[in-house]
């Protein structure tokens, strides 16, 4: 299927399932806030933002193990390599567990340092210790599922990831309002909703491979850690770790500003922004999953026409998708506002806040895709620097210097700004390296001789 059917046809195959299954996703932390704002308050979701940057590094850990076996899945397998595939598989579910359960620990021990380090006002900090205090206990559940979920992609089969994460949103909505309204049990019952949805995703991809449904035929050796093969993994997705990373720490920056600029309201109005992003994005993000298996299977099958269409392609529907959500976002903004909350104070800052962090939002085509390539084709060095560059090399520096210059207006600007940027540093080097492609996949002529 990756070697021959039609490029168009097979991303829309693959990235479908991987699009709903992320918007899903992103849509069970949508409804988490907007439960939380409406059932709590707005200091509840100024709480939730403090927890998000944690969570981010969660996230970041499990989807560094996910990517990074997808591209060594994707290409073993085009090259003829299953073994290696498979202990790559097997690598992924031990080390996801024992990633989950280090955080877990660390997160319990430092849990008080680690909230005002990420910007709590004494307002805030009881929010978010009430509420990460429940969802670490679930991190390996967490862990476990988006690193198995890419695996899943990885051999085609991107149905089952996008089911075990309509499952656990879907179970999350519907215990939210019961925890939160019902049970009265307030910001910590929309954490245990969450754990529990999880502990479902998780129980899903678990019982997936054990099954032997999946085409990644495992046996225990597989699950034993070769360490040459989980440091490729690591190597391929520490792109994704410093995309979080840098996420998480401009989370840090921006609350910590905005706890000087602004205060609690101003850092809630930023949790809202965040939910908006996230699920945006997502459809674009779900994308590059769907196109990273068609990349690095042709790659490693040095096939370099369906690496270039497959490239083309990806960014033409990505950059669709972020023109859409950029319209959306610029002309009903105060709309979105009122959909977490009903105080006129939020919604009026994050009116303002969402048109300005936006505007270059029709770039991240080229931005996502660009360096999902890199990735996907084992060039770690590449998509290791296209990953810090938004948020490391450019963001955050932005953030801490503009506010100095135009205020809190200055906070919002870094946005676009560090957009505009890191599409122009990710397009000059994406052209290159695609160029060069002829040259680099030409069959050896010796061994065709």
């Amino acid at each position: 299927m990756l070697s021959s059917e039609p490029i168009g046809s097979l991303l829309a195959k693959l990235s479908i399932p991987a699009i709903v299954g992320m918007v899903v996703n992103a849509l069970y932390n949508v409804v988490d806030t907007i439960f939380i704002g409406h059932g709590v308050g707005a200091l509840a979701i100024g709480g939730l933002t403090i927890a998000f940057p944690i969570q981010i590094l969660m996230m970041g850990f499990a989807l560094t193990l996910g990517l990074g076996a997808a591209s060594v899945v994707s290409r073993n397998l085009g090259s003829g390599n299953r073994e290696r595939a498979y202990t790559a598989a097997g690598n992924t579910i031990s080390s996801a567990i024992i990633v989950g359960l280090v955080i877990t620990a660390v997160g319990l021990i430092f849990l008080t340092p680690l909230i005002y380090f990420f910007g709590a006002t004494d307002t805030l900090f009881g929010y978010a210790k009430d509420y990460l205090s429940i969802i670490l206990i679930g991190s390996v559940f967490i862990t476990f599922a988006m690193a198995t979920n890419n695996l899943a992609r990885a051999e085609g089969n991107a149905k089952v990831a996008m089911f075990s994460m309509i499952i656990g949103t879907g179970m999350n909505i519907v215990l939210d309002p019961i925890f939160i309204f019902v049970l009265k049990m307030g910001i910590r019952g929309a954490a245990i909703a969450t754990v529990i949805s999880q502990f479902l995703s998780f129980l899903w991809m678990a019982i997936y491979f054990l099954s032997g449904k999946s085409s990644l035929t495992l046996a225990w050796r597989h699950l034993k850690i070769d360490f040459s093969v989980l440091w490729e993994m690591i190597s391929l997705g520490i792109p994704a770790l410093i995309r979080h990373l840098g996420a998480s720490i401009l989370a840090l920056v921006l609350n910590n500003t905005l706890k000087i600029y602004g205060g609690d309201m101003y850092i809630a109005a930023v949790g809202v922004i965040n939910r908006l992003l996230s699920f945006a994005l997502m459809p674009l993000f779900g994308l590059a999953q769907g196109f990273q298996p068609i990349a690095g299977y042709n790659y490693g099958a040095k096939n370099r026409d369906r690496v270039v269409q497959s490239v083309k392609l990806s960014i033409s529907a990505g950059s669709i998708s972020s023109v859409f959500f950029f319209l959306i976002m610029m002309i009903i903004p105060g709309i979105l506002m009122k959909m977490f909350t009903s105080e006129l104070e939020l919604i009026e800052i994050g009116t303002k806040a969402l048109r300005y962090v936006v505007l270059a939002m029709p770039l991240l085509g080229i931005q996502v895709i660009g360096a999902t390539y890199f990735q996907a084709v084992g060039k770690a060095g590449p998509a290791l620097f296209l990953g810090m560059s938004r948020q490391i090399l450019f963001l955050i520096p932005l953030t801490l210097i503009l506010p100095r210059i135009f205020g809190l207006d200055g906070v919002f600007a870094a946005f676009p700004t560090a957009d505009i940027l890191a599409s122009l540093v990710t397009f000059l080097w994406l052209v290159k390296d695609v160029r060069g492609l002829k040259t680099e996949l030409m069959p050896d002529l010796g061994t065709i001789s």
